[in-house]
């Protein structure tokens, strides 16, 4: 079996979506197509993303599809910018490792979670994310407080046993913060005070809620926040401060009871590496479709298994990333809980794929179809802008 051309395409026709994942299809001569995402669906790098990808597909025209790690150490050492990489080089390898991924299970007709050692659990818990933006079909910045408490209760009536929340990524108002960084007022404090607690009383003691704060605040208002929660029973702390410096989380670490999780902009196994050495994280957050692929994932996660830490796959993406998070989840034993966004709720991001993949009481069944479990429909597709690499 040999690679003949690669399809780039980018689902950017709906313009109310904030999200417009970036899909590879790659193509072989047996007939048989795998699909990649490349997780910068969101931010300012899709085209760099895009124009990556063609550079890349170039190296791999005629290679055999199933020499996966072959060709993930090619495009690593041999291409110069590999070693070092960034967030647009490693997406775009990601993507090419996860359809090639998808290749070899639809092949073997067999799920890639066989592949990678079998299944540890057949459903996958799932926690409601992002609910300052609500809980429906449509993304709304909240204000006040009690929003808040209604859209957590809301999910967790349909059966979420866990919720994630920024409390202070909107102010009272519902505009945007731009920085939660340095000393916070007490106003500030207050808000993100009372936003939990209507939370908790709202959802009862029996629900896990995370607390979100985007690497928005630092280590100073990170520790300031810890202090007016300790009494919610907060599961885990993300992205307290910026996670480029393992030192500061190990500061935090030293100093809270709150477990602290951190990864979607933490790329390959050498970039974990240090958090996981000096075990300044709880749970570690990798996204399958930026973090190097499900090669690199699998990696990683054995990694955190030595240090005791846990993985919980950065989901933020289309309907590719999410399949490919949930078929290293259904392996893993060192797995926590997979990330359901807001934005997989909305009727653009569900018509994205072949299949979907809805939690049912809070909880995913493990895809069972070749490959990744999940493919891009022919309609989805024509409505794109293809580039063809050949």
């Amino acid at each position: 079996m040999k690679i003949t051309d690669i399809e780039i395409f980018c689902a950017d026709f709906e313009p109310s979506s904030p999200n417009e994942p970036i899909f590879i299809k790659i193509n072989t001569d047996s007939g048989i197509s795998g699909f990649g995402e490349a997780g910068v669906a969101y931010g300012k790098a899709k085209q760099g993303a895009i124009g990556q990808l063609r550079d890349f597909s170039k190296l791999i025209i005629g290679q055999d599809p199933f020499t996966i790690e072959k060709i993930w150490d090619q495009l690593y050492r041999d291409t110069f910018w590999g070693q070092g990489g960034g967030t647009v080089i490693f997406s775009a390898m990601s993507a090419i490792d996860i359809a090639l991924w998808d290749i070899k299970g639809k092949a073997l007709n067999v799920p890639v979670y066989e592949l990678l050692g079998g299944k540890t659990r057949d459903k996958i818990r799932a926690y409601a994310s992002q609910i300052q933006f609500g809980w429906d079909k449509t993304e709304t910045p909240l204000d006040g407080i009690e929003k808040l408490a209604i859209a957590a209760k809301k999910a967790v009536d349909e059966g979420y046993t866990a919720i994630k929340v920024d409390p202070l990524q909107r102010d009272e108002n519902g505009n945007k913060n731009r920085r939660n960084d340095g000393f916070l007022t007490q106003k500030k404090l207050n808000l993100c005070r009372d936003r939990l607690v209507a939370i908790r009383e709202s959802v009862g003691d029996d629900v896990d809620i995370i607390l979100e704060l985007h690497a928005k605040t630092d280590v100073n208002s990170a520790l300031q926040i810890s202090r007016l929660v300790n009494d919610l029973n907060i599961y885990y702390m993300e992205e307290p401060c910026g996670s480029l410096n393992p030192q500061l989380f190990k500061e935090l670490k030293n100093k809270i009871d709150i477990p602290l999780a951190a990864g979607e902009r933490i790329y390959t196994r050498y970039g974990f590496k240090p958090f996981l050495e000096n075990r300044s994280l709880d749970v570690i957050q990798p996204d399958i479709a930026t973090c190097g692929g499900i090669s690199e994932a699998k990696k990683i996660c054995d990694m955190a298994r030595i240090y005791d830490v846990l993985v919980q796959p950065h989901v933020c993406g289309g309907p590719i990333s999410n399949a490919a998070a949930l078929q290293i989840e259904a392996v893993i034993p060192n797995f926590c809980i997979h990330e359901h966004h807001i934005g997989n709720l909305s009727d653009f991001t569900r018509n994205l794929g072949e299949h979907d993949i809805q939690p049912i009481n809070g909880y995913i069944d493990v895809p069972e179809g070749p490959g990744i479990g999940q493919n891009i429909p022919e309609g989805i597709m024509n409505k794109c802008n293809i580039i063809t690499v050949n």
